[in-house]
C-alpha cells in the first residue's frame, strides 16, 4: 500500500467536545469535530482532504438523490486498556465496502485513502474515542454519486467522506422480535449483501408496523417463500439450538458482517459447534415448542451483540430463557470485547493500532 503524506488537514477553531457527556451517551447524537474528504473525477481519485465537520453542498440534479447510487459502511475504534486506540477489522470493512460500491457501479476506494485516511482522521480526533467499557467511536465512510446531471445513468463522479462520532451500547438489554412474512429486505439477484441506502429505506416501513404492534425489530424471511430466516433487523440473526450455534449461510440477500464473521471465528476457537444453514420458521416454533432453543440474537457493529428475549411467529409470541455469564452470546461478546481492548491476545490479527 503506497502512505499518502499529503493529506491537507483544515482544523477546527473550536472543538465541539466539551458539550459531550461521554458517561451518559446516546447513539447518533454526537459527531467528532473533523471528516475526511475525497473526490473522484475523470477516472481518479483526488488527495484526500481533511476539515471541519459541516453540511455539505449538493446540486439538486445530483444523481445519487434520484437514482440511489449511495454506499456506506459502519465500523469502530476503541480506547484500549493502556490507552492507545484500535481501529477494529478495518481492512475487511475496506473489502466489503468496495464489494457493495462495486454492485452500485461506483469505482472502489483505494486502500491508500481509506486506511491512512482513517488513521489521519482518527488520530486527529483521539479525544472523540471514548474509554468506558462497551462505548465506542463510531466511524461511518459513506460516497454518493455526485454528478449534477439529469438522466437515468451511472454518474463519472463521486465524492467519498468519513466522519465519527462517540457511541454506547445499542441494545444493551434483550429485545423483541417480530418474524416478517409479508414485507421483504432482499431478493435473490438483487441488493441484499451491499449496505446501499436502498436496503435500509425500504427496511423502516415493515420495521415501524413491527414497533407499533410492540416490537423492537424485525426478523426478515427469505423473500420467494418467507420460510427461512435471514436477518435481524439491520443484524445478522444467530441461534443456539441443541447446543449448537446457528446462522443463515451468506449469499446475494445476507450481509456478510464483520462482528458476525468474528463471531463464528471466536466460536470455532472456543470449541463452540457451529452451522452456517438456513433455519426456517417452522424449526424455529418447534424449537420453542420442545424447548431446544437457548438463545437468539442479533450481530452487528452497532449493537455488537443484540439478545433477543421474544420472538412473535404468526401472532404468538415465545420466550427464550434469561440470559447470563454462560450463554454463548455472552462469551463470544466478552471475548471479543478483550481483543478489541487488548486484554486478551490478538491471534487473528484484527486489531489496527496506533
Amino acid at each position: 500500500m503506497e502512505i499518502i503524506t499529503k493529506i491537507a488537514v483544515r482544523k477546527v477553531l473550536h472543538s465541539g467536545i466539551r458539550e459531550v457527556d461521554f458517561e451518559n451517551l446516546e447513539f447518533g447524537k454526537f459527531i467528532a469535530d473533523h471528516m475526511l474528504i475525497s473526490d473522484y473525477n475523470d477516472n481518479e481519485w483526488d488527495l484526500p482532504r481533511i476539515v471541519p465537520y459541516a453540511d455539505i453542498s449538493l446540486s439538486p440534479a445530483a444523481l445519487a438523490l434520484h437514482y440511489g447510487q449511495t454506499v456506506f459502511e459502519g465500523m469502530k475504534a476503541f480506547r484500549m486498556a493502556d490507552g492507545r486506540i484500535n481501529i477494529f477489522r478495518m481492512e475487511k470493512h475496506h473489502e466489503r465496502f468496495n464489494r457493495s460500491l462495486h454492485r452500485m457501479c461506483m469505482p472502489a476506494v483505494p486502500e491508500e485513502i481509506f486506511v491512512e485516511g482513517l488513521m489521519q482522521l482518527i488520530q486527529l480526533d483521539k479525544d472523540w474515542v471514548p474509554g468506558k467499557e462497551g462505548s465506542a467511536l463510531y466511524i461511518r465512510p459513506f460516497m454518493y454519486a455526485s454528478e449534477a446531471k439529469m438522466g437515468l445513468q451511472v454518474s463519472n463522479g463521486y465524492r467519498f467522506l468519513t466522519f465519527t462520532g462517540p457511541v454506547p451500547t445499542l441494545y444493551s438489554k434483550p429485545i423483541k422480535v417480530k418474524v416478517e412474512t409479508e414485507y421483504i429486505r432482499a431478493a435473490r439477484g438483487g441488493t441484499g449483501f451491499a449496505k446501499c441506502g436502498g436496503n435500509y429505506g425500504g427496511a423502516l416501513y415493515p420495521t415501524q408496523k413491527a414497533k407499533e404492534q410492540g416490537y423492537d425489530q424485525v426478523l426478515w424471511t427469505r423473500g420467494e417463500d418467507n420460510k427461512f430466516i435471514e436477518e435481524s433487523g439491520m443484524m445478522n440473526a444467530m441461534f443456539v439450538i441443541d447446543g449448537t450455534l446457528i446462522t443463515a449461510p451468506l449469499s446475494d440477500t445476507i450481509l456478510d458482517g464483520v462482528t458476525r464473521d468474528s463471531l463464528l471465528t471466536l466460536a470455532k476457537d472456543l470449541g463452540i459447534p457451529i452451522e452456517e444453514r438456513p433455519v426456517s420458521v417452522d424449526e424455529l416454533r418447534k424449537a420453542f415448542i420442545n424447548r431446544s432453543v437457548t438463545e437468539a440474537f442479533g450481530a452487528g457493529t452497532a449493537a455488537v451483540v443484540a439478545p433477543i428475549q421474544t420472538i412473535g411467529i404468526e401472532g404468538i409470541d415465545y420466550h427464550l430463557p434469561a440470559y447470563n455469564d454462560t450463554s454463548v452470546l455472552n462469551i463470544l461478546k466478552n471475548n471479543l470485547e478483550r481483543i478489541r481492548s487488548g486484554r486478551q491476545e490478538d491471534t487473528h490479527h484484527w486489531n489496527f493500532i496506533f
